[in-house]
């Protein structure tokens, strides 16, 4: 049976680009038989807020959008987080990171799908792992998985090539796991089948079945859809302060009717939909 999920962070509200995304889950569950979850990812104690968990919670409701179950909240998770890390660094494939931004900035000269690629300045070093991040060291890890594949429904079968990203932060300083971690293994602990997302986040699928490999999780499937830009390209952004569907939802609008208008690409002037493969930033 197929399971989707919508996995918002507490850390602004949601707009179109989020309510888009949902609808995609939402709907792909439903028109297959199968199941829609709603997780809060909110491990980021800094900038993780209940009050916006909260109205994340009623936009979703407002969009005429149902979950299956209970809400799932990341941060009862985390002692799966440092078990994962307890065993990749087993493996010999986790090493401690105090470098900075600028430090990374001033040596890197190569770039990836997250920027400046960590050219390794700590690995292999006798580095004090108090308060350190933990990297994942990329071409011992893609050694031991060997060839991996997976799938995309828009984009077809892709060959995995998390090397693109260097050697990657799993544990972060100021959060118990990196996205990539986290997402990870949530979706191996609910039984995603089918993991639905953006097409900014199309190459972080490399990543991701890199780790599906080394600790022996599932495999779903992927669907990276298109992003609702605006008239610039940008994607929708809550730092940029793209108009949030609280403030419609105060404002009277109808929600179901504005969920109907996103599954046709009916937006609003000045945004488009892309197609969903190739993205760029």
């Amino acid at each position: 049976m197929i399971r989707t999920r919508f996995a918002p962070s507490p850390n602004g509200l949601l707009h179109l680009g989020h309510a888009y995304a949902a609808i995609v889950a939402h709907d792909l569950a439903r028109q297959r038989g199968g199941e829609f979850l709603l997780r809060i990812e909110d491990i980021d104690a800094a900038r993780s807020r209940t009050e916006l968990a909260e109205a994340m919670i009623e936009d979703l409701r407002w969009l005429g959008l149902h979950w299956d179950g209970p809400v799932v909240w990341q941060s009862t998770r985390l002692g799966s987080y440092g078990a994962a890390a307890d065993r990749l660094r087993a493996m010999g494939l986790l090493y401690p990171c105090r470098c900075t931004r600028a430090d990374i900035a001033a040596a890197a000269t190569d770039h990836g799908p997250d920027g400046l690629i960590y050219p390794g300045t700590c690995r292999g070093r006798d580095v004090d792992p108090a308060g350190a991040a933990w990297r994942l060291d990329m071409a011992r890890a893609v050694e031991i998985a060997g060839p991996l594949v997976w799938e995309d429904e828009l984009a077809g079968p892709q060959h995995a090539t998390p090397e693109i990203f260097g050697d990657i932060v799993l544990l972060r300083k100021e959060a118990p796991a990196s996205y990539h971690l986290a997402a990870t293994l949530d979706d191996a602990a609910d039984g995603i089948t089918l993991v639905t997302r953006g097409a900014d986040l199309f190459a972080a699928s490399h990543v991701h079945r890199l780790l599906q490999a080394l600790l022996d999780l599932p495999v779903p499937r992927w669907h990276h859809h298109g992003l609702i830009v605006e008239g610039d390209g940008r994607k929708l952004a809550k730092r940029r302060g793209s108009p949030s569907l609280a403030d419609m939802r105060r404002d009277g609008a109808d929600g179901r009717a504005l969920a109907d208008a996103l599954r046709h690409a009916l937006l609003p002037a000045g945004l488009s939909l892309t197609t969903g493969i190739g993205w760029t930033t």
